[in-house]
């Protein structure tokens, strides 16, 4: 577990955060035109007043392929999951019963605590999920903010403009050690990987004063 600095009694009394790495693949750049084909999740770990604590990523997972919703796609976007929309239309799941599984699976891993769905990067992934969440269930088990962003998490504490960060630019000791494979579940647990890591990373030392 990481230790953080003593906190103040009120945030004793604050639910845990439980993080959920999240990763999707679609055929397209938003939601509704285009569709979700994928959607795997792994819980990263929890957070609460005394610290993170990391979970195995492989132990409490998500999966489902998804019939497409529409039949536009960008082919180039398509290529990169490696999915088949034709066999997804026959044997994908309808996504309103994948996502209400989805909601099910978050609440029943995230009992005690609170579900904050994390990503790298984030917007991506979450545009879709949120959009699929409200379309096909009409609520989201991380509310409409709970997200975090390992890349803004990562910029923050190397102390670097958001727009200089990837992953070839970070320590070779954040990163996961599994390839990126586009599965969307093997990729959720790859990132959950670099998101404990990045908890536990005490971060870059802020520069010295400047010397008169």
């Amino acid at each position: 577990m990481l230790r953080c600095m003593p906190v103040p009694p009120s945030a004793r009394r604050v639910k845990p955060s439980r993080y959920i790495s999240v990763d999707i693949e679609a055929d397209g750049p938003i939601p509704g035109p285009y569709s979700m084909l994928s959607l795997g999740a792994a819980v990263a770990g929890t957070q609460d007043a005394d610290g993170f604590t990391a979970a195995d990523p492989e132990r409490l997972t998500f999966y489902r392929e998804l019939r497409p919703i529409s039949a536009e796609f960008v082919p180039e976007a398509l290529a990169v999951s490696g999915l088949d929309r034709d066999r997804l239309r026959a044997e994908g799941a309808e996504p309103g019963v994948a996502l209400a599984e989805f909601t099910d699976w978050v609440r029943e891993v995230s009992a005690g605590a609170q579900p904050v769905m994390c990503g790298y990067p984030a917007s991506y992934d979450w545009t879709f999920l949120y959009w699929y969440l409200i379309r096909f269930t009409g609520s989201s088990p991380f509310g409409h903010s709970g997200c975090l962003d390992m890349k803004t998490l990562y910029a923050t504490k190397a102390g670097l403009p958001l727009r200089a960060v990837a992953k070839g630019t970070m320590p070779r000791h954040l990163l996961s050690k599994r390839r990126h494979t586009h599965h969307a579940l093997d990729d959720a647990i790859e990132q959950a990987e670099l998101f404990a890591n990045l908890m536990r990373w005490p971060g870059r030392p802020a520069p010295g004063p400047v010397p008169d």
